[in-house]
């Protein structure tokens, strides 16, 4: 949160407009710099300086090692031949090789000059650093670093260097501040550096100057008591009276550089040094001359840093309401699982919602790393679910049968936090793995809950110190873990609604296939029928033409069928006449002299009357062939056996008009039982007494039933002990030129 400061006139009781700007900033969740100093492009500490300090710890370090080491930085060799080539230094006209000025410095100058450009340099490399006045720092820095060395050879330190180095880097932590929380920090970083200071930075920040900069030194990686002189220097001098001597030597140089008017600060601090106020005093004139040196030597300025001002440290007013400010961070919470539940939803795909899970939860969380295990299809496993950067996890499974804390977690579906160090006996051997794979000490498990149902489990690892805090948004992270696996569960439904819809398909695709094979059978019936007659009659020297333009038409019929499977129909978009008689004609040709029509059973039509209806004449043809074909089958060698298409005329139904066609037979008749699913496209029972005429309950007149309704018409059966008949509706055609009905037409025995 962002405050101004004091005098600004601004009101900061808390409401929905401060959660907004949180939400704005969500990465500052809770005021927790630690995750952002973790995340600042802070500088790493110069090469050269690492190896200068690891040279002065094994005390190896002569003017041979000295110029090794400055000759492989460019920029340092160059700082130090200008400075050994100054006035200060140099006395001759010629300028001074680098061996020379080395010499012409001494040791201690060369070691003061590494020591101070590489630092100033790495100031000036943290974030933001070019945008605030940093005089005043520089010459506080300065002055510690002088001072620290100069005590530390009236103790008879072994290593003054370092001193000077520590008395350097004491604030450094005010710079890593600044650059992880400019605008929370910015204005108390020109604050007078005493402990109120670190009480606000406490306070606002949840971390001190002196807290940041040890932590910042220990990433650097220097094996020295560097990190604890910067981490106690603000500690009361009575506390540090055992410590260790730089400790002390720092804690002296702070106060002489900062609160040299404090005569009781400067006693008590001289004390642990052995220096008295006088020599306090000398010190501090000293370094004030060596200060300026070195400034000019560095190509600092310093001048008017004693003008800048150093204004009490300043923080916000406590909330005056503890119930308005939890009732805050309930909305915040509430206005982030909103947010967060519709970000998950719009992830594409299983490893992009995981990838994205896995993501918010470290910034909303500041885990360090996190993976997601979930539940296999029996229930029994958590298995590790592979995300970008984590593939790994996707060999890693945890029974639930078996407890444990991760377990446990995902069967009582709440939050559990788990520490190494003081779990350790609850800790099985699948703790130990996630432990070792998220490479930390502690666990945060949230449960995946959609309803009655747990899916499984997202595991952050987080530092031992972060528990804490962790537990105290445990409602949040349960939260967050709804909204997680309800995205989870919906892509779960929709990928098993794929699966079912592609079952679907597959189903159709065979529906229609058996339709096709059905359909198929109908015209090479009729065609090796067709092939019986041809052959009777070339042995005869009978003229074939008619039975060959059959045998065509049956063939290319064949082939539209079969092409149906990848070329749907589609109706026409302007209705057309279809003469009904004249394909009733063509059905009757069709049968006529094949031999597929026993001599014991007569086909028979009558079309008086107008016969124009719209459709496709294809697909009438096709539902009178299956009506006829059946009805012959149903007839079988019954004895004065008849089958007849009738045009019965027009019918009013529903105000639409259609012409009624009626294929009928004087077969056995069917059962009720066949009768009631008659159009179902279950197995044929053409065989028995129940079969009746047209009794086929198989996938013919089902085909049959589809067909008529392709047509936009209506089918109906009647069946009695005198026959059975089937009514067709089909729409008649409206308009004129409607061809003539055909004369009645008759198929017999011959």
């Amino acid at each position: 949160m962002l405050w101004p400061p004091p005098g600004s006139g601004q009101c900061h009781q808390p409401n929905l407009r401060q959660v907004a700007a949180v939400l704005e900033n969500m990465h500052q969740s809770d005021q927790d710099i630690r995750n952002r100093l973790l995340i600042a492009r802070l500088p790493a500490m110069p090469q050269i300086l690492v190896k200068l300090i690891e040279h002065l710890q094994a005390d190896d370090l002569g003017m041979p090692e000295l110029a090794a080491l400055i000759a492989k930085d460019a920029g340092m060799t160059g700082k130090l031949l200008a400075v050994a080539n100054s006035s200060a230094y140099h006395r001759h006209t010629r300028s001074a090789d680098l061996e020379q000025s080395l010499v012409a410095l001494g040791t201690d100058m060369i070691k003061t000059l590494v020591i101070s450009d590489s630092v100033f340099q790495t100031f000036n490399s943290f974030p933001h650093s070019n945008s605030i006045d940093l005089r005043a720092f520089w010459k506080h820095s300065l002055a510690a670093a002088v001072l620290a060395r100069d005590v530390a050879r009236s103790l008879d330190y072994a290593h003054p260097e370092e001193a000077y180095l520590a008395g350097l880097l004491h604030n450094v932590g005010r710079l890593a501040l600044l650059a992880a929380a400019p605008k929370e920090y910015g204005f108390n970083f020109t604050a007078r550096d005493d402990d109120d200071l670190c009480a606000v930075e406490q306070r606002t920040l949840q971390i001190t100057h002196t807290e940041a900069g040890a932590w910042l030194i220990e990433r650097w990686q220097l094996d020295s008591f560097l990190a604890d002189a910067v981490l106690y220097h603000h500690e009361p001098s009575e506390r540090l009276e055992s410590s260790h001597p730089l400790i002390r030597i720092v804690r002296l140089a702070h106060v002489l550089s900062h609160h040299a008017d404090d005569a009781t600060m400067v006693n008590e601090a001289g004390a642990l040094c052995g220096v008295d106020a006088a020599q306090a005093a000398k010190l501090i004139e000293k370094a004030a001359r060596q200060v300026e040196q070195a400034a000019a030597h560095l190509g600092i300025d310093l001048a008017g840093a004693d003008d800048i001002p150093s204004p009490p440290a300043w923080a916000p007013p406590p909330p005056a309401d503890p119930v308005q400010q939890r009732l805050n961070e309930e909305v915040r919470n509430m206005v982030l699982v909103s947010e967060v539940g519709q970000s998950l939803a719009r992830q594409q795909g299983e490893s992009g919602l995981l990838d994205a899970m896995t993501r918010t939860a470290r910034i909303l969380f500041d885990f360090d790393s996190a993976v997601v295990l979930l539940e296999n299809p029996t229930g029994q496993l958590l298995a590790g679910a592979p995300t970008f950067g984590a593939q790994r996890i996707a060999e890693f499974t945890l029974p639930l049968a078996k407890g444990g804390p991760v377990a446990r977690s995902a069967l009582e579906r709440r939050p559990a936090f788990v520490q190494r160090a003081r779990h350790h006996d609850q800790l099985g051997l699948a703790e130990e793995q996630l432990l070792r794979m998220l490479g930390t000490d502690s666990l945060v498990v949230v449960p995946l809950v959609a309803g009655p149902r747990c899916l499984g489990v997202l595991v952050g690892g987080v530092p031992g110190w972060q528990l804490p805090h962790c537990q105290r948004r445990e409602r949040f992270m349960q939260a967050f873990g709804a909204q997680a696996a309800s995205a989870l569960e919906n892509l779960l439904l929709e990928r098993g609604h794929a699966r079912r819809q592609l079952a679907s398909v597959a189903e159709e695709f065979r529906d229609a296939s058996r339709r096709v094979i059905h359909e198929v059978n109908n015209p090479l019936a009729i065609i090796k029928n067709y092939l019986s007659v041809l052959d009777g009659k070339l042995a005869r020297q009978e003229p074939v033409g008619g039975e060959l333009s059959i045998l065509n038409e049956e063939i290319d019929r064949v082939g539209q069928l079969i092409g149906s499977l990848a070329d749907q129909r589609t109706p026409d978009a302007v209705p057309r006449p279809l003469d009904a008689a004249k394909v009733v004609d063509d059905v009757l040709r069709l049968f006529r002299g094949s031999g597929y029509v026993p001599a014991t059973t007569q086909v028979m039509a009558r079309m008086e009357g107008d016969g124009a209806i719209e459709g496709d004449p294809d697909l009438l043809k096709q539902i009178l062939v299956n009506l006829v074909k059946n009805a012959v089958e149903a007839l079988g060698s019954r004895p004065a056996g008849r089958i007849e298409i009738v045009n019965r005329g027009h019918v009013n139904r529903e105000r639409k008009v259609y012409l009624e066609l009626v294929v009928s037979d004087n077969g056995p008749g069917l059962s009720r039982e066949v009768l009631a699913n008659l159009f179902s496209p279950v197995r044929s029972a053409k065989d028995g007494a129940n079969a009746g005429a047209n009794g086929n309950r198989g996938l013919g007149l089902s085909i049959v039933h589809g067909l008529v309704k392709q047509l936009d018409g209506h089918i109906a059966c009647r069946s009695g002990s005198a026959g059975t008949s089937f009514e067709i509706l089909l729409p008649a055609w409206s308009g004129a030129g409607a061809a003539p009905a055909l004369p009645a037409r008759a198929l017999g025995s011959a």
